[in-house]
C-alpha cells in the first residue's frame, strides 16, 4: 500500500533528509513506519508467534504490503522481566530471518540487538540498520556498530528488563534527563568513529519510566530535536496505553493510534510498531494536516 504522501521517488535530495542503510536509501523527510518482528518466545505482545521462519516471512510480507518502510527484527525480548539470552541463542534466532527477508523480500532490515556478535553477522547479511535499546554500552557493542557501517537507534533506558519497571524515578524533568543522556550516547559514538549522520534517537517510551513519565516525555517529546538527530519511537500496544484506558494488550490499538498521530504533530520521523495498517492512515492523516493539504490519491473518491 504505497501512501499518497510518500513522494520518495521524485523528491529532490537537496531538501529531503537521506539516511543511507545499506543498499537501501531512506527518506525521512516525511514519517515512516516500521514493522515490529519479534523471533522471541517471550515478547509482551506476541512473543512466539513468528518464531517459525516462514511465519515470520509472511508476517513481514504483509507489513511491506501495508506500508511498512521497515521492518525490525527482534532475537532478544526486553519486556520488563524479560530474562537475557546467550549471544548464540539470539543469533540462532535472528540470522536466518534476517537473511530470508534481504533474499526474497529486499526488505530494508533493522535489527533490534544489544549484541556485538549479532550486529557484526546481521549487517554481512544485509541488515540496513542496528536498533539497540542500550545505546551501545554493551562491551564491543560500539566498535561492531562503528565497523558495520550501518545507521544506528541510540534509546534512552533506566536500568535492565529485569528491573526497569520497579519504582523509576528521576531528579529532573524526564525530557532534561533523556536528551543529557542521549547527548552524552551521541558523543561516545562520534569518538568511536560512528558519524552524527548515521546516528538516530529513541527516547524509550517504557523502559525505566511510569506512565506519567512516558505521557510527559511525549508531551515534550519536541525538545528532542534539539540534538538534530531523527526521532524514533515505540509506544505500540504498551503498557502506558492499557494502564491509561484500562485496555488489555489486544484492545491498545486505538489508543496507540492517537499516541502514533501526537508522535508525529511533534516531530518524529519513525514509528515502531505491531499495527501496520491502521498506523500508516494514522501517520499520513495527520503528516497530511501538518502539511495543509497535499495531493490527493488517483483513485480517491470525492465526497459528493
Amino acid at each position: 500500500m504505497k501512501s499518497f504522501l510518500d513522494t520518495s521517488s521524485t523528491q529532490n535530495a537537496d531538501n529531503a533528509l537521506q539516511l543511507r542503510c545499506g543498499r537501501h536509501l531512506l527518506d525521512l523527510s516525511f514519517p515512516r513506519v516500521m514493522g515490529i518482528l519479534n523471533v522471541t518466545p517471550d515478547s509482551f505482545s506476541d512473543g512466539g508467534r513468528h518464531v517459525a521462519l516462514d511465519d515470520a516471512l509472511r508476517h513481514a510480507e504483509r507489513m511491506l504490503a501495508e506500508g511498512a518502510a521497515i521492518i525490525d527484527v527482534g532475537g532478544e525480548s526486553t519486556r520488563p522481566g524479560a530474562a537475557p539470552v546467550s549471544p548464540q541463542e539470539e543469533l540462532d534466532r535472528v540470522a536466518p530471518v534476517v537473511e530470508a527477508l534481504v533474499r526474497e523480500l529486499d526488505a530494508l532490515v533493522s535489527v533490534d540487538t544489544s549484541c556485538p556478535v549479532v550486529m557484526r553477522e546481521a549487517s554481512e547479511l544485509g541488515a540496513g540498520m542496528i536498533n539497540d535499546v542500550r545505546a551501545l554500552e554493551r562491551d564491543g557493542a560500539l566498535q561492531a556498530a562503528a565497523g558495520s557501517g550501518l545507521p544506528v537507534c541510540l534509546m534512552h533506558r533506566k536500568g535492565e528488563p529485569q528491573d526497569m519497571q520497579q519504582a523509576p524515578a528521576y531528579s529532573r524533568p524526564i525530557e532534561e534527563e533523556v536528551a543529557e543522556y542521549l547527548a552524552g550516547r551521541i558523543a561516545d559514538c562520534e569518538a568511536a568513529g560512528l558519524r552524527r549522520h548515521r546516528l538516530l534517537i529513541d527516547p524509550g517510551f517504557g523502559f525505566g519510566k511510569s506512565v506519567e513519565h512516558n505521557l510527559r516525555l511525549l508531551k515534550y517529546l519536541q525538545s528532542l530535536h534539539a540534538l538534530e538527530l531523527p526521532i524514533l519511537v515505540g509506544m505500540s500496544r504498551k503498557s502506558m496505553i492499557g494502564k491509561v484506558l484500562a485496555r488489555p494488550v489486544e484492545e491498545r490499538l486505538p489508543g496507540g493510534l492517537a499516541l502514533a498521530a501526537m508522535a508525529v504533530e511533534r516531530g518524529a520521523s519513525i514509528l515502531r510498531v505491531h499495527d501496520v495498517a491502521a498506523t500508516v492512515d494514522a501517520v499520513n492523516m495527520a503528516w497530511a494536516v501538518l502539511q495543509e493539504g497535499c495531493e490527493l490519491p488517483l483513485n480517491q473518491e470525492q465526497d459528493a
